[in-house]
């Protein structure tokens, strides 16, 4: 009895998906629970399993095609067919592009680490996963050369973001144009932007904050906080618990709209920005009012580097309550953030500079940061939000009181 392989449900928002590579050819043997198809969603990249044992008899949609939930990917019918070819590397699988590729160990590779190792001509059989399947970010430490040691520091990492690729150089009165289509999570990240743009009243308020505290209490405790969490102690953990107490007092801000009702959230999932190679993405911290300073570095941590692979799941990146985003790790003096609907306040951060300061009738250079809140103006009125940045600004000035009201 032939079965069809259909678009699965993928959690809330998502409606439809693009097909981004056939893993089998139409003729080839297929087992039970075999990877077949991956798909490519606005938040994540997905494999479709075979239903059943049987032989892939039809491709209904090929690669690049869009399709909706439910909709029909192909059929699988009863029978024998021809063995799938068998690939260890980037190059095999350039040939026989539908092949489920593993390394040579047998261990699975993810969607993302494929599509990398084709593109950079890595043979999978060569990569040593750091974890139970090869993942992008080891193709990508395969691909780079071994760097000659050096004598000084290594410099400090920064998350990962969309590689900037110079444009080559053109011959006089050249007009070469290159048309590219985006990816299914660019198209509606743009999407998105503008309907935000398009359906909140969106007004930023910005203010300044004196980082000295913070930066002072990071210098104490940096070295005890890594030896016993093994994760650094950076400003994202005080921001996450300036935002919570904040909150506390202002909860319009952490709401959303549904008609002509406000809808006042209780609870407090935080959802921190956080590069990727195809777009910036918002994976969230559930229950951050619960969590420790080490638990939320750790969180951080962990969503940057599942961002980077390519393993960021739908329930990473579901709901969020109100959102952080820090520009300033990419050098951003100030920025204006756009609201990630349905929420209505967002926080920007950016780069910590020292700029002189009047402290006490005195002039003095101090580590200083803007911060920026952009907001709904339909539910939080101007005065309640300045007063929320006011009063992030003085939790992270006296990162003390955050011990007792976050």
């Amino acid at each position: 009895m032939a079965m069809n392989i259909v678009v699965p449900e993928m959690g809330e928002s998502i409606v439809d998906a693009r097909v981004a590579r056939w893993l089998k050819r139409e003729g080839d043997a297929v087992t039970v629970g075999e990877p077949l198809v991956e798909l490519e969603t606005d938040k994540v990249d997905v494999e479709v399993a075979a239903p059943q044992n049987g032989v892939l008899e039809r491709i209904a949609h090929a690669q690049g095609a869009d399709v909706k939930i439910g909709e029909v990917l192909g059929t699988i019918a009863e029978g024998a067919g021809r063995p799938a070819a068998s690939t260890s590397g980037s190059a095999a699988a350039a040939r026989a592009p539908t092949a489920t590729v593993t390394n040579g160990s047998g261990v699975a590779a993810t969607p993302s680490a494929r599509r990398a190792a084709r593109e950079q001509d890595v043979d999978l059989a060569t990569v040593k996963p750091e974890g139970p399947r090869v993942t992008k970010a080891d193709i990508e430490k395969s691909a780079r050369p071994e760097p000659a040691p050096k004598a000084s520091a290594p410099a400090t990492a920064r998350p990962t973001a969309a590689p900037v690729v110079e444009a080559p150089r053109r011959a006089p009165g050249d007009r070469t144009e290159e048309r590219v289509r985006m990816s299914k999570r660019r198209a509606t990240i743009a999407k998105r932007l503008v309907e935000a743009q398009q359906t909140a009243a969106m007004l930023t308020t910005f203010n300044e904050v004196d980082m000295t505290a913070v930066m002072a209490v990071r210098e104490r405790r940096k070295e005890a906080f890594k030896a016993k969490y093994g994760v650094g102690l950076g400003i994202a953990s005080f921001f996450v618990k300036a935002t919570v107490a904040s909150l506390r007092e202002f909860p319009r801000l952490n709401a959303e709209i549904q008609g002509d009702e406000m809808i006042l959230k209780h609870y407090y999932d935080i959802g921190v920005a956080v590069g990727a190679p195809e777009g910036l993405v918002v994976p969230v911290l559930r229950d951050a009012d619960a969590m420790s300073f080490a638990g939320i570095e750790l969180g951080i941590r962990e969503f940057a580097k599942k961002a980077n692979d390519g393993t960021l799941t739908l329930d990473d990146l579901r709901g969020g309550t109100f959102s952080i985003t820090n520009g300033g790790v990419f050098g951003s003096l100030m920025s204006t953030p756009i609201l990630n609907p349905p929420q209505v306040g967002i926080l920007g951060l950016h780069a910590i500079k020292e700029r002189p300061t009047a402290v006490n009738g005195q002039i003095v250079l101090r580590p200083m940061m803007y911060t920026a809140l952009t907001y709904d103006h339909r539910i939080v009125d101007g005065a309640e939000a300045v007063r929320f940045l006011v009063r992030i600004k003085e939790f992270i000035e006296d990162p003390g009181t955050l011990l007792t009201e976050s």
